[in-house]
């Protein structure tokens, strides 16, 4: 697996409009009508996504294995939220990110997170033999 073109310096970002179903209600993660905490980590998850994902080989994708952020601010519905993440680590095939999210006022979490690349195939096989292992084949 060629993964070269994953060098540190890689960015990506995501934005979105806070609406309805982005609030903690909406998604169970609260009673405050702001952007979900789950929410703002989908984004973050999905801006280090965008800075790598056209770069990998065929047949590979990326999948998060840990994250570590804070929320330290409130969004109300109505206002934009970026994500931005910037690769800064590669060893074999764990990618390490330095992770942020602002709205149009503030910073509003920021963080590291991993993910590691997979083989897609491989991964298939693994995740059918572990639903026969319930009897879901």
């Amino acid at each position: 697996m060629d993964l070269e073109h994953l060098q540190p310096g890689l960015k990506g970002f995501v934005e979105i409009v806070v609406n309805e179903e982005h609030t903690a209600p909406h998604v169970g993660s609260g009673r405050v009508r702001v952007l979900a905490t789950p929410i703002m980590i989908n984004l973050m998850e999905a801006a280090a996504l965008q800075a790598v994902e056209g770069l990998l080989p065929a047949g590979h994708q990326t999948v998060g294995i840990h994250l570590d952020v804070t929320h330290v601010a409130a969004t109300p519905v109505g206002m934009c939220v970026r994500a931005h993440a910037e690769l800064i680590r590669v060893d074999r095939r764990t990618l390490w990110f330095r992770v942020h999210a602002e709205d149009e006022k503030e910073r509003i979490g920021e963080g590291a997170h991993e993910r590691i690349v997979i083989n897609l195939a491989k991964f298939d096989v693994r995740m059918q033999d572990k639903l026969k292992l319930i009897g879901r084949d």
